[in-house]
C-alpha cells in the first residue's frame, strides 16, 4: 500500500508529529510513500535505518541521481554544493571547510558569540517589557554570527532572508523558488567577486586567498560554500532557539532546572535538536545499486527519504521519546545527519544555542509567554519547522 506524504500533526498539538509516523515505525520493512510530486519512494522511520541510510554511500545525495525524491518543487542544483554531491566529489570540497569547524576554532569564536547574545538581551531588557523572542533575539543573533563570521554585510540580512524563507516553502510555485535562489546567487555572486578581488579577514576572504588563487576551488563553487553556509546558518538555528525556548516557558520546571544548573545547557540543546527536528520532512537519497534496508529490498535507482524527525522519536533508542527532558542524555541523534553528510556545521549550531539558553537562563530568569500557546502560528508549510512568532514577557 502506498501512503499519501507527508501526513499532518494533529490539531493544536503543534509539538507532536503525524500519528501515522509512529504507526509505520511498527511495520515490518519501509513505507512506500507518495511524494506531492515526482516519483514514489521508500520512507525511513526508525532510528536504526536511518542511520544506515545516511552512513551508506551507496545511497546517493546527487539531485540529479535518478529515483532522487523531488518531494514538492523541482530541486534547484548548484554547482559545488557538496551537501548534493557524492564522494570524491564531495569529499574534495568538503576537505576545504572542516579547518573553519574545528572545536579550536569554535572555542576561539564564544567569547564573540557571547557579545553578541548579551547585546541582544541587553535591548530587550532596556525596552518594553514585551517582545517576540524570534525577531527580537533568535533571528539576530544567528545571522549577525554566521555574516561575521563568512563577512556577509549584516545590512542586508531582511533581503537574503525573505529569499531563504522563500525556498524553505512548499506553498508557493516552482518559479518563485527560482527567483529566490537567482536572486541568492546573485547576490553572493557579486559579495565573492569583491573579495576575489580585495580579500577580506573572513571565511570567504580566507578560502579566496588559500583555495581559489591556489586554483584549488573555483570562484562558482566559493559562492555555492558561501550560500550553503549563509542558508545553513540562518533560519535553523533561529527555530531552534525559538522551539527550544517555547518548550522550556511551556513547562516551567524545566526552566527552573537549566536556571538552577547551567550545566545542564549542553545537554538540554541536545535535548532540542533531537526533540524538535526541525528539518521536518526529512532528506532524500536514490539508490546506486540493489540493497537492503530493514529488510526491504530497495532496488537501484528507487528514492528513499530519510523521516529525520520519526527516527528521532524511536522508542528503542529514546525512552518516552515524545516528552521533552532537559536531563535527557539525547546525543546520538541525527538531527545534524550521519555519515560522510554529518553537518559540517555542527558545532556552530552546538556552540550559538548553549550561549543563547545560558544568556536567557541568567538574564531573563522570570521570562514567560505573554500570549496562550493556542495563539501561536508554526511553520507547517516549510521544510525547516518553527515558530513564525514567540511573544514573551518577564
Amino acid at each position: 500500500m502506498t501512503e499519501a506524504f507527508p501526513a499532518v500533526r494533529p490539531a493544536g498539538c503543534p509539538m507532536d508529529l503525524a500519528p501515522e509516523y509512529a504507526q509505520w515505525q511498527e511495520q515490518d520493512g519501509l513505507i512506500r510513500i507518495q511524494p506531492p510530486i515526482g516519483e514514489e519512494a521508500w520512507l525511513v522511520t526508525r532510528y536504526a535505518d536511518a542511520r544506515a541510510v545516511l552512513g551508506d554511500t551507496r545511497f546517493s545525495s546527487s539531485m540529479t541521481m535518478h529515483g532522487y525524491p523531488k518531494m514538492f518543487v523541482p530541486p534547484i542544483i548548484l554547482p559545488g554544493a557538496f551537501i548534493q554531491m557524492d564522494p570524491p566529489g564531495h569529499t574534495r570540497l568538503r576537505s576545504m571547510l572542516t579547518g573553519e569547524f574545528t572545536t579550536r576554532r569554535m572555542r576561539a569564536m564564544r567569547p564573540r558569540v557571547q557579545e553578541i547574545m548579551d547585546a541582544a538581551i541587553e535591548e530587550l531588557i532596556t525596552g518594553p517589557r514585551s517582545a517576540d523572542l524570534v525577531a527580537a533575539f533568535a533571528r539576530p543573533v544567528t545571522v549577525l554570527v554566521i555574516c561575521e563570521m563568512l563577512g556577509v554585510p549584516a545590512a542586508d540580512q531582511e533581503l537574503f532572508l525573505s529569499w531563504t524563507e522563500t525556498l524553505h516553502r512548499r506553498d508557493v510555485p516552482a518559479s518563485a523558488h527560482e527567483e529566490a535562489n537567482a536572486a541568492l546567487v546573485g547576490f553572493m555572486d557579486a559579495l565573492v567577486t569583491a573579495k576575489v578581488a580585495e580579500p577580506t579577514e573572513d571565511l570567504i576572504g580566507r578560502l579566496v586567498v588559500e583555495r581559489v588563487r591556489a586554483g584549488e576551488l573555483s570562484r562558482y563553487e566559493l559562492v555555492a560554500f558561501a550560500l550553503l553556509l549563509l542558508a545553513g546558518g540562518l533560519d535553523t538555528t533561529a527555530n531552534v532557539i525559538g522551539l527550544g525556548a517555547l518548550s522550556l516557558l511551556r513547562d516551567p520546571e524545566q526552566f527552573a532546572v537549566l536556571s538552577a544548573e547551567p550545566g545542564l545547557v549542553e545537554g538540554a540543546v541536545e535535548e532540542m535538536l533531537r526533540f524538535h527536528t526541525i528539518t521536518q520532512w526529512g532528506i532524500g537519497r536514490a539508490a546506486t545499486e540493489d540493497l537492503e534496508v530493514g529488510g526491504q529490498t530497495v532496488k537501484a535507482g528507487e528514492g528513499v527519504i530519510v523521516l529525520l524527525p520519526a527516527a528521532n522519536r524511536d522508542a528503542a533508542v529514546f525512552a518516552d521519546p515524545d516528552r521533552f527532558d532537559v536531563r535527557r542524555g539525547a546525543r546520538g541523534h541525527v538531527t545534524l545527519g550521519h555519515g560522510v553528510h554529518h553537518c559540517i556545521g555542527q558545532g556552530l549550531a552546538r556552540l550559538e544555542l548553549s550561549v543563547a539558553f545560558e544568556t536567557l537562563v541568567r538574564r531573563l530568569p522570570g521570562l514567560r509567554l505573554a500570549v496562550e500557546p493556542a495563539e501561536l502560528k508554526f511553520q507547517d508549510d516549510m521544510f525547516v519547522y518553527g515558530v513564525h512568532r514567540l511573544p514573551v514577557t518577564w
